[in-house]
């Protein structure tokens, strides 16, 4: 389906010259002289190149049909990581470089966003928060300021993490997968 390159936004998959691409970043500049033009930043979805491209705003481009579906994590083995669509039971294998540093953050029976292009899957969005458990971290150091200072801490999830002084080991917190992020204690 083609598309003018101004409607463009972060998240679509675009064809160019056979191959698919994913845009990161979307820009539509008005200089002051000139046509306007859309500047793409976008990686290579087969191997994960990064391509940036300008074309004028009115200029087509052609858009992929990219199905997303809500699918429910199994489990992990050698062939790659098991999902399976809830509505037909279908299970689809996701190989290790689509889901990249977002593996830590895998719980099983968590329902996540897949998306495929002709039943290959090509991204993959999780929750924006997940709840783990801190494994360790420093002990409280009296007469520390709650309001700005974190300790470091682990989570059960393996990854390193920064909390504030009263968090202790054995305590559930709220993390944001995207970047590790503590947002506050779970409220379970």
């Amino acid at each position: 389906m083609k598309v003018i390159a101004s409607t463009l936004r972060k998240g679509n998959v675009v064809d160019i010259d056979g191959r698919l691409y994913v845009v990161l970043t979307a820009q539509n500049i008005h200089p002051g002289k000139g046509t306007p033009v859309t500047q793409l930043d976008m990686r290579r979805i087969s191997d994960g190149v990064k391509v940036s491209e300008r074309y004028r705003t009115t200029e087509q481009v052609e858009r992929a049909f990219v199905e997303d579906r809500e699918h429910t994590y199994l489990y992990e083995d050698g062939e790659g990581f098991h999902f399976m669509n809830p509505e037909t039971f279908d299970q689809v294998v996701v190989p290790q470089d689509i889901i990249g540093d977002l593996k830590p953050y895998l719980q099983e029976n968590m329902a996540v966003m897949l998306s495929t292009h002709n039943g290959v899957p090509i991204a993959i969005e999780l929750p924006a928060r997940v709840t783990l458990e801190i494994t360790e971290t420093e002990p409280v150091v009296k007469g520390q300021t709650a309001s700005s200072s974190y300790k470091p801490a682990m989570l059960s999830n393996g990854v390193r993490t920064l909390v504030p002084p009263h968090i202790q080991a054995g305590t559930r917190v709220v993390i944001m997968t995207e970047d590790g992020s503590y947002v506050e204690r779970a409220k379970d």
